[in-house]
């Protein structure tokens, strides 16, 4: 595939039916907590990215095996903690903050020093937020005061450990990666604990309940308070993975920005804690309906039907939806920049932790594309145009080879008009492989 997309034409009117991929963070998920049961556990639908493949090939380093026949993972876990420890390991993340994130509260009583690289976008990103709670456990991180991976873990033992018999953790950041991790370690050392977490989203605590694991859950305005008892095993499970919002969000986008279109997407996660951009989308004028709505193994899963609207409100977002959404910022950056009037967004410093500096990167875009905006540390102001029309030529690279800046890139080309060339089409590899053959689909280009 050549390093650049070239796209020309806007999108012609379009009615469609699709199905995208399995929920990435839902992928993840389900492979480390087969690892952790015991028995064989099955998982259909499982996205085959990047960022999935490396979490596979990190548990099949620690001792767990994996295998696929036809459609189906098979994972043969050993137990709460069961891993295959020896000196000399390599975990290598790739670009998933996710994966090694909760990796390191997997490795809570590793004997030996377990290193953690991954790649350039991943080594530039914040691993104090989980290394401070983590250490509390007793686990150990070298080089001593780096914050950045490349990072070692040691785990700790009961001499050792930090941790008391029933210990509060705070999570001011609203990161669910961080909460993982440390519910992961409570999991694995067996300790009694108490998080204080500011809202995220909770598909790790679905996965808890859905498999009978002891946890108790008090929900307040601003923090969900978690409590995890001490638990010995659990059995292995069957699992089909639905599709993935945020892979779906982009199709949404591209129907909100075309012509008198309309896209139907099947059996999508629409867990309460991903769904601030459609929360967000509604309140700018945008139907969305969703249909055949179900609950399957504690996360909610719906059918998504968008349809063009004749006009786009501006927006004042609220910063309390602003983690339910932080995955869709882009593409809500993107139609606010044709909505009648101003947006504004708030208290978003957590959208440059990302793959890429988000926030900084959006303004730059907007200003590359003639959208006034006004840019600040933590916050946007777009000044939506409902005529935008895009006529010149367009580049878009350098920008951390970010799959979602990546993908806002073509839906905006295939919406605003103009001549476009578009960077790093391999970096779609690490969230949803198959996207381009979407859009391919859809907008025949």
């Amino acid at each position: 595939m050549p390093n650049f997309i070239i796209i020309n034409n806007k999108v012609s009117t379009f009615k469609k039916t699709l199905t995208v991929e399995g929920d990435k963070s839902l992928s993840i998920r389900s492979l480390i907590f087969a690892s952790q049961a015991n028995g064989i556990s099955k998982i259909q639908n499982l996205l085959e990215s990047d960022d999935v493949f490396s979490t596979i090939s990190c548990l099949r380093k620690l001792g767990i095996k994996i295998s696929k026949v036809k459609k189906k993972y098979l994972i043969k876990g050993n137990g709460i903690g069961k891993f295959n420890f020896k000196k000399g390991i390599i975990l290598n993340a790739g670009n998933s903050g996710t994966l090694a994130r909760l990796i390191i509260g997997l490795l809570i009583n590793s004997p030996f020093k377990i290193k953690i690289i991954g790649d350039k976008s991943l080594s530039k990103r914040d691993f104090f937020r989980v290394i401070e709670p983590l250490s509390k456990f007793g686990i150990e991180f070298y080089p001593k005061n780096q914050t950045k991976l490349p990072l070692s873990v040691k785990g700790s033992n009961e001499s050792n450990t930090k941790i008391k018999y029933l210990s509060t953790f705070r999570e001011n950041k609203g990161s669910a990666q961080v909460k993982s991790a440390i519910m992961l370690s409570s999991l694995i050392s067996n300790k009694q604990i108490k998080i204080i977490a500011k809202k995220s989203r909770d598909h790790t605590e679905k996965f808890f309940k859905f498999l009978n694991l002891p946890l108790r859950i008090k929900k307040t305005k601003k923090f969900d308070i978690i409590e995890m008892k001490k638990f010995n095993k659990f059995k292995a499970f069957n699992y089909k993975i639905p599709s993935d919002i945020s892979s779906s969000m982009f199709f949404i986008a591209l129907v909100v920005l075309a012509k008198k279109s309309k896209i139907s997407i099947k059996n999508v996660n629409i867990n309460h804690s991903r769904t601030g951009a459609i929360d967000i989308l509604k309140k700018m004028g945008i139907e969305i309906l969703l249909k055949n709505i179900k609950i399957y193994k504690g996360e909610k899963v719906a059918d998504i039907i968008v349809t063009t609207p004749k006009i786009i409100k501006p927006i004042k977002c609220s910063k309390d939806i602003n983690s339910r959404a932080i995955d869709e910022f882009l593409t809500i950056f993107l139609i606010a920049s044709k909505a009648n009037g101003i947006s504004t967004f708030k208290d978003l410093e957590e959208l440059n932790q990302k793959e890429s500096p988000r926030l900084k990167i959006a303004a730059k875009f907007l200003t590359m594309i003639g959208v006034k905006n006004i840019c600040k540390k933590d916050s946007i102001k777009i000044f939506g145009n409902p005529n935008l029309d895009l006529k010149g030529s367009y580049i878009m690279k350098n920008f951390n080879k970010d799959h979602r800046v990546f993908m806002m890139s073509c839906i905006a080309a295939l919406t605003l008009g103009g001549s476009w060339k578009i960077f790093d089409p391999d970096s779609i590899k690490t969230s949803f492989p198959s996207f381009l053959n979407h859009i391919k689909n859809i907008a025949k280009i």
